[in-house]
């Protein structure tokens, strides 16, 4: 099995660039949790100029939005959603210093360009696994748009928080690199 790196947030933009796609990481620090909906409200904010309510330099946003949380745990359970839905936003989200995503599946031309551009790079998590990923959050809190329920963003405080970089700064891409080995 492969070494797993340790990286701490916020990122540093030395440190990612040393990442490989097929590296496994475990992140420890804050991370954002937001999906579309708090997506689409972060683009409307800077279309028109304004403050967003999380400073987004060097950040890591996981999309996802936990189930409600049980007496004595931290947090609900906690799983991926497909990245995609993003896209949309991504590109605009990197240029204002956003540095990682964790989510599940591709990702559109647009921002794997835009991953290379800014010195970003995508995380992979396992979908069904949920629960499991809720063990490495300590603290949860939500920090913006709580009208917003599940989707709302949520500051998560982890700890060995399991992922895969799955496209590197320099736009590697897992989905592309390993499926033709299998093919054979």
């Amino acid at each position: 099995m492969k070494n797993i790196i340790k990286i701490t947030t916020p990122l540093d933009a030395k440190k990612i660039v040393k990442l490989k796609t097929g590296d496994f990481v475990n992140i420890t620090g804050n991370i954002y949790g937001a999906r579309d909906a708090a997506h689409k409200r972060f683009f409307e904010l800077i279309e028109k100029g304004k403050r967003l309510p999380i400073d987004l330099k060097g950040q890591i946003i996981f999309y996802a939005g936990p189930t409600p949380t049980k007496p004595r745990h931290s947090c609900g359970s906690v799983g991926p959603t497909t990245s995609y839905r993003m896209d949309p936003y991504t590109p605009t989200l990197l240029n204002k210093g956003l540095k990682g995503m964790i989510g599940k599946g591709f990702r559109s031309p647009e921002v794997i360009k835009s991953i290379k551009k800014n010195k970003a790079v995508y995380f992979g998590a396992i979908g069904g696994t949920a629960a499991l990923i809720s063990k490495s959050i300590r603290k949860s809190e939500v920090v913006a748009y709580e009208d917003l329920g599940a989707e709302a963003v949520f500051r998560f405080y982890v700890e060995d928080f399991p992922a895969i970089v799955v496209i590197d700064t320099y736009g590697n891409n897992l989905y592309e690199t390993e499926p033709p080995k299998y093919m054979k």
